[in-house]
């Protein structure tokens, strides 16, 4: 297993080139030097992620934008950096000099965010970028304690930076501004209704055309059992249909009233979005550990605000795998 260590070693084995898995306020990523090729590729080998797929990298703070990582910042970018950072927001922006080939995927455009957990901004203070994707599996259920990223990525890695468990629980937003007009490539811990809110103007869900990014394959953050995301008013009538498909567990809010068989297990989770974000990834993993086979899970009866990002991450758990 990996060693746990405090923010000064963090510091120091990251400047060799070292890999360690560090806690941000979303989930925990799996950090590299930002400007050293060479950690950057431990990166994918660690996760068995394709070199195509671009990382985040992550910054001290939002005067960092100016400090050769971008070209040029829109002024929407600017006024949501400025709003929301440090926080679980990614800003896409045309790359500038310090944002390598290796960290872009070879695209002219990299994802910069600043993360607000205190000891991810103590270690960025002491090292000038981090190329931090989820520190775990490729595709795989995102960690958001260090007791995951152990049990994913221990024998792969040389430390972990414990911070606790991870506040929001789901990936940051990922939002294209590297034209000038905000889009949203990935909704995460901040909302659709908040960024809409600041820039005074809607702010759409990109299409097909949008560049690539973090977390936008069809199938993701999926666990090893078959998961079957369904609508509140569906649940039911998709539990008696798989309930002899194997060992089955639904997960649904205790509010949700059900028409369940007897052979299916319930496993409650929270029905207030923020609490059912924190805990959405435990639950998914929980259904590995317990040993189902299946799980019927149902979405958020509202797809807004938070309830965005989570029926985001169920329906891709729940996607075929390639």
């Amino acid at each position: 297993m990996a060693p746990t260590v405090d923010v000064d070693t963090a510091a120091t084995l990251l400047r060799a080139g070292k890999l360690v898995a560090i806690p941000t306020e979303t989930v925990y990523g799996l950090g590299a030097d930002a400007e050293q090729p060479d950690a950057v590729a431990r990166i994918f080998a660690a996760k068995g992620r394709p070199s195509s797929h671009p990382l985040i990298v992550h910054l001290r703070a939002a005067d960092a934008l100016d400090e050769g990582w971008a070209a040029n910042v829109p002024p929407a970018a600017r006024r949501l950096a400025d709003v929301l950072w440090p926080g679980p927001l990614t800003l896409i922006l045309q790359r500038g000099p310090r944002a390598l080939d290796a960290v872009t995927g070879g695209l002219s455009t990299v994802g910069l965010r600043v993360p607000a957990h205190p000891l991810a901004r103590a270690l960025l203070e002491r090292v000038g970028g981090i190329a931090a994707p989820s520190a775990n599996r490729f595709g795989s259920v995102s960690p958001t304690t260090a007791a995951h990223v152990q049990r994913d990525l221990g024998d792969r890695i040389d430390a972990v930076l414990d911070g606790g468990p991870c506040e929001v629980g789901i990936e940051s937003t990922i939002v294209d501004v590297s034209t000038g007009v905000p889009r949203i490539l990935r909704p995460g811990g901040i909302s659709r209704e908040v960024l809409e809110e600041i820039l005074g103007a809607p702010v759409p869900m990109a299409g097909d055309d949008a560049p690539r990014a973090p977390g936008m394959l069809a199938s993701h953050y999926a666990p090893r059992a078959k998961v079957v995301a369904v609508a509140p008013r569906d649940a039911s009538q998709r539990a008696h249909e798989l309930a002899r498909e194997g060992r089955i567990a639904l997960l649904a809010p205790p509010t949700l009233a059900l028409d369940l068989p007897d052979a299916l297990e319930r496993i409650d989770v929270p029905a207030d979005p923020r609490e059912r974000a924190r805990t959405l990834y435990e639950s998914l993993r929980a259904i590995d550990e317990r040993g189902f086979e299946r799980a019927i899970v149902v979405l958020p009866d509202d797809e807004r605000g938070l309830g965005l990002a989570i029926a985001d991450r169920l329906r891709k758990a729940g996607a075929p795998k390639d």
